[in-house]
């Protein structure tokens, strides 16, 4: 076995380290934060639905390629996650700029904007970061809303397997920006070009 090949196994262990101690850290219950959707206002314990568990996906917004990344990984896994529990991305655009996001992505989340306010300065932010990408659970307990667990996403994270793939690859970080489109323009287009839109 390759020192690679060990160190790859010694962090899988240490992601069930990770989630045994997430698993054991104590409640901390959070207000009832509003967020706006398309159908109107709405609490964080509504977000809930029927569920006792909630996974929020922070995203910061359509001016990030790196949160588009991520979302596009989670959609993919979303019909598994949401057998397990409810699931919503939120961000700071407003829900009509969310669902234009959306549906040129072709996520299928749930949306709820919450506008730049309380949420993002008190769940999202880390250090010095207004508006960390990342993820919060929450869970249903004695009539609060209390808080699991809280992760932050960047390059490397165990969070999108894109960032193993490439350094599987050799490449690193900045080796590679993520994009939203992948598709070009070409030079000259068979059908003539006419309306097309980039």
């Amino acid at each position: 076995m390759t020192e690679a090949e060990k160190l790859e196994f010694e962090i899988m262990e240490k992601a069930k380290q990770l989630a045994a101690l997430r698993r054991a850290e104590p409640d901390s219950p959070v207000e009832d934060y509003s967020f706006r959707t398309a159908e109107g206002e709405i609490g964080l314990s509504g977000l809930f639905g029927d569920r006792r568990r909630l996974l929020v996906i922070h995203n910061m917004g359509q001016g990030c390629r790196y949160c588009t990344l991520w979302a596009d990984g989670i959609n993919g896994v979303l019909e598994h996650l949401e057998d397990a529990m409810a699931v919503v991305l939120v961000s700071k655009d407003p829900p009509e700029v969310q669902r234009r996001m959306a549906l040129d992505r072709g996520w299928r989340f749930r949306l709820a904007s919450h506008g730049g306010g309380t949420y993002m300065t008190q769940q999202c932010a880390m250090d010095d970061h207004p508006n960390m990408p990342g993820a919060c659970i929450y869970e249903r307990k004695d009539g609060k809303v209390i808080r699991r667990g809280r992760t932050f996403f960047g390059p490397g994270d165990l969070y999108s397997p894109v960032w193993h793939f490439l350094g599987l690859a050799g490449l690193e970080e900045a080796d590679w920006t993520p994009q939203f489109h992948y598709w070009r323009r070409p030079e000259s287009l068979d059908d003539g070009g006419a309306n097309l839109l980039d």
